[in-house]
């Protein structure tokens, strides 16, 4: 079925219960315990937004009514460039009720990528908000396939039209456009970390399947509540969501990552179940040790998980983790935008024993490892991932040459190297693209990553290869250490004694550690900053 009937089911069922709630602590009035925070009346909860199942119904049902009276029909695309908000899903919603393509943007953007990504998809519309003006200002005259601009918010500019005055004036009622699991529902662009991004366009089917896998990974009931933080343009985080929106259980919205932010939203919204990126767990962990924040002064007992996905996870940090937190459940998920998002490859709850493994395939989902052929490699051997349900993509959007290289079969694969542990466990390597050739010899970067993160002065760290005239590439280490901590290189080369000596960094560097909004790190840019010509031409004098 479409997914829009899931929120039609909602509206219906539980239409006066909140289902949304917006946290934005910069705008947060007071600064107060839990204990305190629940005397307080919610008119002066400064920050705070929410909305009712029955409302998120009706905003998207006016919006597409919006939509349809501009002309825009089944088919065309309508590009979402918008922080996290309460408004966010109703507008994604109001989109695929007119039977158009959703296409989230990513926040991040420039305007020359948000130019290219418009065009890439054929969008004809567009809804942005108060931080993206100038970057739109800048190409509004350059967009001619956009015949509408929507703005969300205050102080609308005087090339765009007022989203929120305009759908005051739209029906609530539901449009009368024929769906189904087949039709095309959305575009999410790739990460972008070998260049520009690609289109990755997905069916009614690939949302709903990610509803129902999430839910059976998780097992959201009406009694949880869910703690969003990553930006919803990323499949990861809205469709981690789409668990508890099948469960027609709330969530939050923060808008922010700060640690105190997270333990207090999740102390005073009630939160059971949070997705967390890397760097998130590890700045609460470093706050909780540096009596930044106090556990004490947030009620977390109703927190029954705590899970994380969209890059590698070092079983370090879930050790230190479980120390602070043993009652938490603990999962990880695989997954990429090509395939929907969470869980192709899950560890389950019942796995923390298998911490450092990505896991085993997800509900409906089928998974291989295979050589340069696309034969199946021997259990053990390192081989590329491949994964095959109802998740996966149709096609990179206008891009058949991706396509043809990525889809054979109705199998995806995903670029990333893994192997598989005689318990059918399957252990992510590296990116095919980022493996390290060092005369001969393969080199996982993430393997020695997962190393360096051990020690208890490094906050992170990312392994890149370096060009050598010799052996063709070196792997250099670049460290971020914690705040306030000094370590010599001396003393990383001592700590990395442990490594088999091929496996050791040639080359040490202390520096910040750059990531995408995913979390994922950003090696595109290490290799511009440390692998330029002028670090060839310095070995060839030398």
């Amino acid at each position: 079925m479409p997914i829009t009937e899931i929120l039609a089911r909602n509206a219906e069922l539980y239409g006066d219960e909140v289902c949304l709630i917006e946290r934005n602590p910069e705008e947060e009035r007071r600064r107060v315990t839990w204990k305190e925070y629940e005397l307080i009346e919610d008119t002066a909860k400064g920050g705070r937004r929410v909305m009712t199942w029955k409302e998120f119904n009706e905003k998207a049902n006016r919006f597409a009514n919006l939509l349809l009276s501009r002309g825009i029909k089944k088919g065309d695309k309508v590009a979402i460039l918008l922080m996290n908000c309460l408004e966010w899903l109703p507008i994604y919603f109001g989109i695929l009720r007119t039977g158009a393509l959703a296409v989230p943007m990513n926040f991040r953007y420039a305007s020359d990528e948000i130019k290219y990504c418009l065009g890439l998809s054929e969008s004809s519309a567009l809804v942005f908000g108060p931080e993206f003006i100038g970057r739109i200002e800048a190409i509004c005259d350059q967009i001619p396939r956009v015949k509408t601009l929507f703005y969300v918010g205050e102080n609308c500019p005087t090339f765009a039209e007022s989203f929120d005055k305009l759908i005051t004036y739209c029906s609530s009622d539901t449009p009368d456009i024929f769906l189904t699991e087949d039709d095309e529902a959305a575009i999410y662009f790739s990460s972008g970390t070998t260049g520009f991004p690609k289109a990755i366009l997905h069916p009614h089917r690939s949302l709903t399947a990610s509803c129902v896998t999430e839910q059976k990974h998780h097992g959201q009931t009406r009694e949880d509540n869910f703690l969003c933080i990553p930006p919803l343009y990323h499949t990861g985080a809205k469709m981690h969501w789409f668990g508890s929106f099948l469960a027609g259980s709330p969530a939050v919205l923060l808008r922010g990552v700060k640690p105190e932010w997270i333990l207090r939203t999740v102390s005073e919204e009630k939160c059971t179940i949070v997705w967390l990126l890397v760097p998130w767990a590890q700045d609460i962990l470093d706050a909780i040790e540096s009596g930044e924040v106090k556990l004490e002064n947030y009620q977390l007992e109703q927190w029954r998980l705590m899970h994380i996905g969209a890059q590698p996870v070092p079983p370090s940090l879930i050790r230190r983790w479980k120390e602070y937190f043993p009652k938490h459940d603990y999962d990880t998920n695989y997954g990429l935008s090509e395939s929907i998002g969470p869980g192709c490859v899950h560890l389950g709850i019942e796995n923390t024993h298998k911490v450092g493994a990505i896991g085993v395939p997800g509900h409906g989902w089928e998974v291989r490892i295979v050589d340069e052929n696309r034969q199946t490699v021997s259990q053990g051997e390192v081989g590329e991932l491949a994964v095959k349900g109802d998740g996966v993509m149709t096609c990179y959007f206008n891009d058949p040459k991706a396509t043809a290289e990525t889809l054979a079969d109705g199998w995806l694969f995903t670029g990333d190297m893994a192997q598989m542990d005689e318990d059918g466990f399957i252990y992510l390597v590296d990116r095919k693209k980022d493996v390290i050739i060092t005369g001969g010899e393969n080199i996982y970067p993430v393997q020695i990553e997962d190393f360096l993160r051990q020690h208890s002065d490094i906050k992170d760290a990312a392994v890149i290869g370096l060009p050598d005239l010799r052996l063709g590439e070196i792997t250099c280490a670049i460290i971020e250490l914690k705040p306030g901590r000094n370590v010599s290189e001396t003393q990383i080369n001592d700590f990395c004694s442990a490594l088999p000596r091929y496996k050791r960094p040639k080359k040490i560097i202390f520096a910040e550690i750059p990531r995408n909004p995913t979390g994922k790190i950003e090696k595109p840019k290490l290799r511009e900053i440390y692998c330029g010509k002028s670090l060839v031409k310095a070995q060839i004098e030398n």
